[in-house]
């Protein structure tokens, strides 16, 4: 029986969790905003003390890997890293738009449609990939810029149901076709990860902990500061 740490920061949501044979035995999360840097590490020290076990106990740390916001990615990657550095643990890291097909799967027992998973990506474009009721791949993540045709491949024969925070911007496009299903309230959390986890812990399917970057998908892009009332 493995007890990994699980992190997910992905999205706006800083979710940790604790699991002892894929199964859930502590979380902290919270939905504040840009409280990722600030919030990780001290949510991380008091779930392992609500579940009375300390640091060295761990066998594994769990990191969603992305796509989803490069800042969020970058901190959970790095806090990730950094344990498994200092405690000389293995650090496995899952895909996070399977984490969140995986954790609706969990909490919809018995649902039998394809699920597409989406995180948004700002203006028209989701973060987007369709698996099927076994949480397998359909379609692999891609950065879809959404239209009314973009997911009708899959339509056609099946139902689709949409998640996640890219969700909602979709339902005016795609919402009126036939087998579209929306669920908009499913939230994105690091209980999602525990099962497969458990599975690659089994099977030791580790990261190189020196080597693994996030998967950021499409390269970041800072915004230009502002030079508005600069003289030159």
């Amino acid at each position: 029986m493995a007890t990994i740490l699980l992190i997910e920061t992905a999205t706006p949501i800083c979710s940790t969790a604790i699991s002892q044979n894929g199964k859930i035995v502590a979380i902290k999360e919270t939905s504040e905003a840009n409280a990722h840097s600030a919030k990780l590490s001290v949510l991380i020290n008091e779930l392992l003390a609500e579940a009375n076990i300390a640091y060295p106990a761990l066998d594994a740390v769990c990191v969603s890997s992305g796509p989803g916001s490069y800042t969020g990615l970058r901190i959970g990657v790095s806090t990730a890293k950094g344990l498994c550095y200092a405690l000389e643990k293995p650090l496995i890291a899952i895909e996070t738009l399977q984490s969140m097909a995986l954790g609706y799967l969990q909490s919809h027992p018995g649902f039998s449609n394809y699920i597409c998973p989406m995180i948004d990506a700002r203006r028209m474009e989701v973060y987007a990939a369709i698996f099927d009721n076994n949480g397998k791949y359909i379609r692999n993540t891609n950065a879809d810029i959404v239209e009314e045709t973009t997911y009708d491949t899959w339509l056609t024969e099946n139902k689709i149901c949409f998640i996640g925070d890219g969700a909602e911007k979709t339902r005016p496009i795609i919402g009126h076709k036939t087998n579209v299903i929306f669920d908009t309230d499913f939230k994105l959390s690091a209980k999602g990860m525990a099962q497969m986890a458990e599975e690659r812990y089994n099977n030791q399917q580790f990261e190189d902990i020196a080597y693994f970057e996030p998967f950021y998908l499409k390269d970041f892009v800072a915004a230009k500061p502002s030079v508005k009332g600069l003289k030159m």
